[in-house]
């Protein structure tokens, strides 16, 4: 479809969503857009979004918006980049390749997951030299060095440590959806898969999605568990010993996912991260967490380390809100997968498309250049208690 019809039928966010839920299963679905508990963090992401606000200026003239930014030495014409999602190519077939291909094209960085549907090796050759790689952490240690040699030799240069899943989240709407671990095509779910051709055809050209990086290490699921299946090998609550010894053995940068307390920046500092990524897991981990918004100032004003963003954003608008308050770099992850479910490989060159347009016509409207000219332009903002 050409740009401009794309772009005058899907001009937001919320149309990519709204079409995406019409293409993909039911419990694929549920999978996506789902929180956890009654979804309170999910809806407290939003509306604490919504609750930064600016004085927008007037007779400043025109103002042509510059969306560059430097992150690591690394220069990105954009200030965002794709946010991990595990399982991605459930979503869509084959969604880590194609959105490694569209965040190469668009210059900016692309985050694997551990429990993607693709392998590093896969992957990594696709990002233009800007891949990351998101370790759920291996409790084996041999296991978690060859995880690390996998990456490095598939070229990502970045280690994002997660660590905001100490234990499996419930999830509730994903169960009730039917879904399991690998997905099992009960004649339930075969009805909604029959209902979505586009990606029923999709699927069967690329077989059913499984989390390819983790085949070498299935075997030893026997000696642990013989209920468990290959991902139990992540469940593994790191502490502060883990992080310094992944620092010890990866070379590259180094970020910590999944930091809502002021509290934990000494340590992740003397620990030697490059980088704090701050997040609630977009409310899909625990439901009595801070908006991922409301705990970035603090954050911000205990570190000069880069700060990254994510959890909630819906536009442009959104990442100036996280920008303004402290954040240096912004992540979307459920944002690129409505956009594939939407429009498949059309749909993240699209995204980015509504989100350079949305960031500049934002900036023009606040009579600034830069993003990060609106540091300490924050008109009001909502708080609460930490």
């Amino acid at each position: 479809m050409h740009p401009m019809d794309l772009n005058a039928r899907y001009p937001a966010i919320a149309d990519l969503r709204t079409r995406a839920r019409r293409r993909i299963p039911h419990f694929v679905w549920e999978y996506l857009d789902s929180g956890t508990g009654t979804e309170a963090t999910l809806k407290r992401n939003r509306s604490t979004l919504d609750a930064v606000r600016f004085a927008p200026s007037i007779l400043h003239g025109e103002v042509a918006a510059d969306l560059g930014t430097t992150l690591f030495g690394q220069d990105h014409p954009l200030p965002f980049g794709i946010a991990p999602v595990g399982m991605s190519g459930l979503i869509w077939p084959d969604a880590e390749r194609i959105l490694a291909r569209a965040a190469a094209r668009a210059g900016v960085p692309y985050t694997l997951s551990t429990v993607a549907t693709q392998t590093p090796e896969t992957v990594g050759p696709l990002t233009g030299g800007q891949g990351w790689f998101q370790l759920y952490p291996p409790r084996d240690p041999e296991i978690r060095r060859d995880m690390l040699a996998r990456a490095r030799d598939a070229g990502f240069t970045a280690l994002v440590l997660t660590v905001d899943v100490p234990v499996a989240s419930r999830r509730e709407r994903q169960v009730r959806s039917g879904l399991t671990n690998p997905p099992r095509l009960t004649p339930r779910l075969l009805a909604q898969v029959a209902m979505r051709p586009a990606w029923a055809v999709g699927t069967a050209m690329h077989g059913m999605p499984r989390m390819r990086t983790l085949d070498p290490y299935a075997a030893d699921t026997a000696a642990r568990d013989p209920t468990a299946h290959v991902g139990y090998l992540l469940r593994t609550a790191p502490d502060w010993e883990y992080l310094r010894w992944l620092r010890d053995h990866w070379e590259g940068t180094l970020i910590v996912k999944g930091v809502l307390r002021a509290a934990d920046v000494p340590g992740l500092e003397s620990a030697g991260v490059d980088a704090i990524w701050v997040s609630n897991h977009a409310g899909r981990q625990f439901d009595a967490a801070p908006a991922s918004i409301e705990a970035l100032p603090a954050i911000r004003a205990a570190t000069d380390l880069p700060l990254i963003f994510d959890s909630g954003i819906e536009g442009g608008l959104d990442m100036l809100r996280a920008i303004a308050l402290g954040a240096d770099f912004v992540m979307l992850g459920r944002a690129f997968h409505y956009a594939l479910g939407a429009l498949g490989r059309e749909g993240p060159a699209h995204l980015i498309n509504i989100l350079r347009r949305d960031l500049a016509a934002n900036l023009g409207q606040l009579g600034v250049a830069r993003p990060v000219d609106l540091r300490g332009q924050v008109l009001a903002r909502e708080t609460r208690a930490q």
